[in-house]
């Protein structure tokens, strides 16, 4: 092993015996790294790239110019990064790195779960790097916390357990954060979005209409929510509030209010409930909370009742007619019975707009409205239905949803 860089010895199986996918792992010198370090404790927890290279450079390795940013490459993935998997989490195809045993890496790329071939070590290599990626994103993990859920500084969001819950070896996830979002035109044209959809959500974002944005995990209810509000006008203003920060519309007057868990000591935790009051003192034209899974729906609720129009949430759910079951479990954590539920929502929501994941393919496969039936019950009907083949087609719901849209 030189001082420059050592290869990890790649694995020659892949999924079912074939060939396995992305980059094998390529790491510093440990002796390297550990000189690097010591330098860099001098410019404080978070050091930057011009300082990892000024690190590396005085680390007393003779080296050309092009084996330099070569290891500074490596150095700045081992310190800053998520070591040998930030060239996985930098391939912009990749949305979910997954590490269940230290050769065991798989990603999801495009919508499909892919063996890679890179190989982290041993499971003491695997622990170290959850633990330090805990601790980039301002968590502990160890013995006594051996669970933790991180957003990292790139945007990132880390998820990883320790043995004995995890079993024989740390399980880390991460899914990566797109720092540009889709248009509307562009998930048309990737087939997220049926064309005849398209006027209905324009006309969901300009009539100001109040919104839950509804689906399982993976089916792409952010990136939706994202391109919906780069419709916003531009004289608007929207306040996101979320846990990572994962919101990114095109829009020039966005400003962004994210959830702290507690410290080592258990204090210091602002919660999604405590950022949604703040949010109603920040003078917002749009009210955006990331994702709706615990006691603030009763904020969220209260404050689309209090005249904040154009409010949106996403919100995890099978199906659209499951939604009201969802919120009746989310706030009775909050203390309300099923009858205020149904009276809150039926006042602040117009729609729901439910995406389904069918492969790799993501979908909007209905738009419905949020109703009480005459029992008083609360009841979501679908106003538009998708086909498969992606034709909209009205249902029960659609005299309502049009009037709400002035169609």
């Amino acid at each position: 092993m030189t001082a420059l860089q050592r290869v990890a010895p790649a694995r020659a199986e892949g999924v079912r015996g074939g060939p396995p996918a992305g980059p094998v792992a390529r790491g510093a010198d440990p002796v390297l790294l550990d000189g690097v370090r010591a330098r860099l404790a001098r410019h404080g927890p978070q050091p930057t790239d011009a300082d990892v290279t000024e690190a590396v450079r005085s680390a007393g390795a003779v080296l050309g110019s092009r084996a330099l940013a070569e290891l500074g490459a490596a150095v700045r993935a081992e310190v800053l990064g998520a070591g040998p998997l930030q060239p996985l989490l930098d391939d912009p195809h990749v949305t979910d790195v997954l590490v269940n045993a230290p050769d065991q890496v798989w990603v999801e790329r495009e919508g499909r779960l892919e063996r890679s071939a890179v190989d982290l070590g041993t499971p003491e290599q695997v622990r170290d790097l959850a633990v330090r990626l805990a601790a980039a994103g301002g968590q502990r993990l160890d013995d006594a916390s051996p669970s933790v859920d991180a957003r990292l500084p790139d945007g990132a969001r880390l998820h990883a357990v320790l043995p004995p819950v995890a079993g024989g070896c740390t399980l880390i996830s991460l899914r990566t954060l797109r720092r540009q979002a889709f248009t509307l035109d562009e998930l048309v044209r990737a087939g997220s979005v049926a064309p005849g959809l398209v006027p209905v959500l324009r006309a969901l974002v300009a009539e100001r209409a109040n919104f839950l944005v509804t689906g399982a995990t993976g089916t792409g209810k952010t990136t939706l929510l994202s391109a919906l509000l780069s419709l916003v006008a531009p004289d608007q203003r929207i306040v996101c509030i979320e846990e990572s920060g994962e919101l990114a519309p095109d829009h020039p007057h966005v400003v962004r209010l994210l959830a702290r868990a507690a410290n080592i000591d258990g204090a210091g935790a602002v919660g999604l409930a405590d950022l949604v009051r703040q949010a109603l003192r920040m003078r917002p034209d749009r009210i955006v909370l990331g994702e709706c899974r615990g006691a603030e729906v009763r904020d969220v609720l209260t404050a689309l009742n209090t005249g904040h129009e154009g409010g949106c949430a996403t919100l995890h759910a099978n199906t659209a007619a499951d939604v009201p079951a969802r919120l009746e479990a989310l706030a009775a954590l909050a203390g309300m019975g099923r009858e205020s539920v149904a009276a809150q929502a039926a006042s602040a929501l117009d729609a729901v707009v439910h995406l389904r994941r069918d492969g790799p393919r993501r979908h909007i496969a209905e738009v419905a409205v949020v109703r009480r039936d005459h029992a008083g019950e609360l009841v979501v009907e679908t106003a538009v239905d998708v086909t498969p083949g992606g034709l909209p087609v009205r249902g029960a719901g659609w005299e309502a949803l049009a009037r709400r849209l002035g169609a």
